[in-house]
């Protein structure tokens, strides 16, 4: 095993020795024996006469050189050695056998449901024909289709469909063409019979473009929200990034088995039907905001991508973070920017962080890979767009938009690095990004240890920072980060304190470039409250020694929401610590009766956006509360986490009741407000529900409700309270929906979560249910992702039942689909973080994985990090 598993290091990137400027691909399709035959117009760059070409899976049924039989090669397990080839330009015809049907890694071409569909990123290609499967490697793709004309009557590929026809024998063929270079983990081929919507959408330089959504028979009424997020996507780029759109079609297919949410192929984007199907009755509002964001992202993709695209694999983040910063501005702008900031915050300080500190912790641009599906991360993503942030933030949105001009103007049709994106940055701004440059190489989460002091004499403040990152598996020596640190002064009133430093204005950026460093601030007439990391400003963790009443001071009056969310979440976060403590004393858990009017008041307050209210009232999740901590105490963290929403829940009944009386709706729409007034109204039932009225209001919700946001959240509600109504609830549902496995997805993850004491039984007895099955992603991801990763308590109960269950499965998947069992170890590998007993029983799961003798890459590479082998 270990000469398949070498590691590959981004310092020995070396440019190829040929390229490939254009490609004839001819797909005749059969479940079984798929016959591919790929004609490649190849060009030498250097004096190399060999050329190793990737290929997993195959069979070569011939090999061709100039029309020539080719007899200099040798196939082996990774692709095919090509030996004595000619100088200069050659054509290069290879002719392969693939088994589609038998594909149940979903990498390569496989069968989805009765369709035919590729996935290419990041290795794929190599699963349909020998190639030069590196990104760096961009051609031309004329790609044809042959197939059964009744079964598929669709035959996509990217690019504009150029010709089609009937062959000899009655199957139908359709020829596509692309003229933009690309890389082969953008190609996509589907087949299948589907229905289709249809829009046309005018360019802002006048182009018609055909705007086409495919789905499964029997979907189309689940296609609209889709269709109309693509429009708004395309109009958006036009309008803040100047990007248009450069084919005659835009399609987007969605399939039901999908590694991934979805693919950027270009002009085909394929599409887990989880980010695409959505009406009231099958759709939760989080469904429709997470279509209107993936469709947006992979739309983005088409210049921060997929015009340019990466040079090699550790530059993921070079496409990935700008997208993710790309789509997170766009459902900004489109919806609530405090709250979409506020979620977006929430995913990197529960997981993001916990992945910096686990085994498998790496800078957003690694330095080494051994199974590059292994760093599709949320480092490399929602780290990654959040540096992209800060150098927005740095620059301003003017100089921004610069550097994105001159990045295209230097580098579209090219495979780039993160560097020429900084650079290009630099360049446009005359901003030096020297220091910042670290972010892009250096691992692990940053903290910021903050103290004022107030000089009533000379009417001064002083603000002292320090930054520290700790050693990581990965790196030991850490350097100081530039990072930026905006912040406000308020005086006792409530206004800001305009900040002054040598008798100048000063912007409220501090650039933090030190180990440690000092700020004074002058005309300061009192002392003030500070208000630190506004809008998270940086990925870093932020120590200040706020009073209760500051952090309630900041809640009313700080001036952008976030920061108020921020206040809140710190003030919840010091009862959380003080409360855990208590319960390891077995102490009565508390929480002050200021920090309970606070809330109240909030609560009360009808000038608020209610969406944001409710992003108030969520505690911190287990995830990141355990992040606070040396040690995971995980029976005292989940009871203090309870006793306190209990204690709110109690001490604020009447008007937690009143403002869900008050927020009823007699219809259904996906406008932001009515959107805000449900997250509000169920936000208050999730609390209600650990009151004596729980069961009532949580029953009479789930009949009365008008769309599935309001039936999910009666039965999360139920699910998490555990009232005596679950059963009937979950019965219902299953009764009513069992037929669409993706509608079921919401029920498996409430059985994940479900954290009574049977909990395990009732996932083994879910796993049998009609809609179930191993082989779909998004069946495993609902149902055992949500127990492994949000069900603290009984993964992690002590008999280990937990952590046996997920060694079974993960043998289990290795074999079926190694890429989602190497996304499911994750919980396991963070062992050491563990109690001694706990940490013994998931190390043997571990070891058991480690000892298969047919262990994958993907899971190899993980659990051998955190075994430190």
């Amino acid at each position: 095993m270990a000469s398949e598993l070498q590691a590959k290091y981004r310092k020995d990137y070396q440019s190829p020795s040929h390229t490939i400027t254009d490609i004839d691909l001819t797909f005749y399709l059969h479940e079984e024996k798929t016959r591919v035959v790929a004609i490649s117009q190849v060009r030498q760059l250097d004096s190399t006469n060999q050329l190793v070409l990737d290929g997993e899976n195959l069979e070569l049924a011939s090999l061709h050189i100039n029309d020539q039989a080719w007899t200099a090669f040798k196939v082996t397990d990774t692709g095919l050695e090509l030996s004595a080839l000619p100088d200069g330009e050659f054509e290069l015809r290879v002719e392969t056998m693939i088994n589609p049907s038998t594909n149940t890694a979903l990498e390569g071409l496989y069968i989805s449901g009765q369709a035919y569909c590729t996935q290419c990123e990041a290795e794929g290609f190599r699963r349909i024909t020998y190639y030069m499967d590196r990104p760096d490697v961009l051609a031309r793709y004329t790609t044809t289709i042959v197939a059964d004309r009744e079964k598929y009557p669709y035959l996509l590929s990217n690019g504009n469909k150029i010709e089609e026809g009937v062959t000899e024998d009655g199957e139908s063929w359709v020829r596509w063409q692309d003229p933009h270079p690309k890389p082969a983990y953008l190609f996509a081929l589907v087949a299948g019979d589907f229905d289709m919507i249809q829009e046309q959408y005018k360019t802002k330089s006048g182009r018609m473009v055909t705007l086409e959504v495919f789905v499964d028979k029997g979907n189309r009424d689940r296609a609209t929200h889709a269709m109309l997020s693509l429009i708004n996507a395309m109009q958006w780029d036009e309008e803040r990034f100047g990007l248009e759109y450069d084919l005659d079609v835009y399609m987007v297919v969605a399939v039901d088995f999908f590694n991934m949410g979805a693919m950027e192929n270009k002009g085909l984007n394929i599409f887990n039907s989880k980010f695409v199907l959505a009406n009231d009755q099958t759709a939760t509002d989080y469904d429709y905001q997470a279509i209107e964001s993936i469709i947006g992202h992979e739309y983005f993709h088409n210049w921060t991508g997929n015009r340019v695209t990466c040079r090699d694999w550790f530059q993921l983040s070079l496409k990935e973070g700008l997208t993710v910063f790309r789509d997170q501005e766009f459902s900004s702008d489109l919806g609530s920017r405090s709250v979409k900031r506020i979620q977006s915050v929430r995913l990197i300080r529960g997981p993001q962080f916990a992945e910096d500190a686990s085994p498998m912790s790496h800078p957003i641009r690694p330095e080494k890979v051994i199974e590059m599906n292994n760093f599709y991360t949320l480092t490399v993503y929602e780290k990654g767009s959040e540096v992209i942030r800060m150098i927005h933030t740095l620059l301003g949105e003017t100089n921004f938009q610069k550097g994105m001009q001159l990045y295209f103007e230097r580098h579209d049709g090219t495979a780039a690095t993160c560097e020429d994106f900084v650079s290009a940055m630099e360049d446009a701004s005359g901003i030096d990004l020297k220091q910042f440059r670290l972010w892009y190489s250096q691992s692990g989460t940053p903290v910021l240890t903050v103290s004022g002091e107030y000089s009533e004499a000379d009417k001064q403040f002083a603000l002292h920072v320090s930054q520290h990152t700790s050693s990581t598996v990965d790196q030991e020596e850490k350097q100081a980060l530039h990072i930026p640190l905006k912040m406000s002064l308020y005086d006792s009133e409530g206004n800001r304190i305009e900040l002054r430093c040598n008798g100048e204005k000063v912007s409220d950026i501090l650039n933090v470039t030190e180990s440690e460093q000092t700020f004074i601030f002058e005309n300061v007439f009192e002392k003030p409250v500070p208000s630190l990391l506004e809008e998270f400003s940086a990925p870093v963790k932020l120590f200040y020694d706020y009073s209760d009443e500051e952090l309630i001071f900041l809640m009313v009056h700080a001036k952008n929401d976030f920061a108020r969310w921020d206040a809140g979440q710190m003030l919840l976060g010091k009862y959380i610590r003080q409360n855990v403590e208590k319960v390891r004393d077995n102490q009565e858990t508390t929480i002050s009766e200021g920090v309970i009017q606070a809330f109240k008041d909030l609560l009360l307050d009808k000038s608020a956006d209610p969406a944001f209210i409710a992003e108030m009232f969520a505690l911190p999740n287990f995830n990141e509360v355990s992040e606070w901590f040396d040690e995971v105490d995980v029976d005292s963290i989940t009871t203090v986490l309870k006793s306190m929403k209990v204690e709110l829940a109690t001490a604020l009944k009447p008007e937690l009741l009143s403002v869900y009386h008050q927020l009823k709706q007699s219809d259904y729409t996906i406008d932001h407000e009515s959107i805000g007034q449900r997250a509000l109204r169920n936000m208050c039932l999730s609390y209600l529900a650990f009151t004596d009225q729980g069961n009532e209001l949580v029953q009479n919700q789930y009949q009365q409700a008008l769309s599935m946001t309001d039936v999910i959240a009666a039965m999360t509600a139920a699910n998490l309270a555990g009232l005596s109504c679950r059963e009937s609830l979950m019965q219902d549902y299953s009764k009513q929906w069992k037929h669409d496995g993706l509608v079921m997805d919401k029920w498996f993850v409430l059985q994940g979560q479900n954290p009574s004491e049977n909990a395990l039984s009732m996932i083994y007895d879910s796993m049998e249910h009609e809609a179930f099955t191993m082989k779909n992603p998004n069946r495993i991801r609902s149902l055992i992702g949500a127990f492994l990763n949000y069900n603290p308590k009984r993964f992690h109960d002590k008999s280990g039942s937990g952590y046996q269950f997920a060694g079974k499965i993960l043998q289990q998947l290795n074999t079926i689909n190694p890429q989602v069992a190497s996304r499911m170890v994750d919980p396991l590998l963070k062992f050491k973080r563990y109690d001694k007993d706990r940490q013994a029983l998931m190390k043997k799961e571990l070891e058991a994985l480690l000892n298969m003798d047919n262990l994958a890459k993907d899971l190899y590479e993980k659990v051998t990090k955190a075994l430190d082998i």
